[in-house]
């Protein structure tokens, strides 16, 4: 593979670290990446992972876009309000880089659709706001062993999981078997546009880091932060065995 001299001077930045290189760079154009949410966490995410040199992303989503949406989703505007996420979404990837290839889907995630949207992608990206669809992921991606990054907010607090399910490592049902009886959106908790911007860019540096085979420490972990003690916490998940879909 060959770099133009305009790829080259676009991306120099970033292959001048060590831990990238133009051998990582050849690995983050080659990755697939589908991002499930174009929320407060999967809109802060592209803004970035496209700006850094991916070429296929596939995007997720039923929603039109609100009025409440843009004081955190960073890829809308006014001009966006009442259009489909997923078209605004495309269009503003387009901008930032008209090379990237775009698939969209305008689907809530289902039991019966969920195979086939993320099959042909290497990494999926959870920025959902339900724990439903977040268990519902986790199982797909671990029978089809994806790489699973997951976002979460809580009023001032974020949570990010990445699992590797090429590997027999722990899942999300290993940290939270089933769905809390009590489970309401971050939006009604109340939300910081701050909070989901963070975690959205911190998934893609772990994804970045992931792709060009440099160690991620969130592997099998959680990330808390908490933004009203700046504080950073993380602790190891460990394989529940009693877990079916940790087999």
């Amino acid at each position: 593979m060959k770099f133009s001299k305009n790829y080259l001077n676009k991306f120099i930045p970033q292959m001048n670290l060590k831990e990238i290189s133009i051998e990582g760079q050849k690995k983050i154009l080659k990755a697939k990446i589908v991002v499930i949410g174009l929320g407060g966490i999967g809109t802060p995410f592209l803004t970035y992972i496209c700006r850094a040199g991916i070429s296929n992303i596939g995007i997720v989503d039923h929603d039109k876009v609100t009025l409440s949406n843009l004081h955190r989703q960073i890829m809308f505007y006014s001009k966006d309000l009442n259009k489909r996420k997923t078209i605004s979404v495309k269009s503003k990837i387009n901008q930032i880089d008209k090379n990237i290839k775009v698939k969209i889907f305008n689907k809530k995630i289902s039991k019966k659709n969920i195979k086939n949207i993320i099959k042909e992608y290497d990494y999926v990206i959870d920025g959902t706001d339900n724990l439903d669809t977040k268990l519902l992921i986790n199982d797909e991606c671990k029978k089809q062993k994806k790489h699973l990054f997951i976002g979460a907010v809580s009023q001032l607090e974020g949570h990010i999981f990445y699992f590797d399910f090429k590997k027999n490592y722990s899942c999300l049902r290993c940290f939270m078997p089933s769905k809390p009886k009590l489970s309401v959106r971050c939006q009604d908790e109340g939300i910081l546009g701050t909070v989901t911007g963070v975690v959205g860019i911190l998934i893609a540096n772990e994804v970045l880091k992931v792709i060009t085979n440099n160690k991620s420490q969130l592997l099998n972990n959680i990330l808390v932060i908490n933004f009203e003690k700046l504080s950073f916490r993380q602790a190891k998940i460990n394989r529940r065995l009693t877990c079916k879909h940790a087999k």
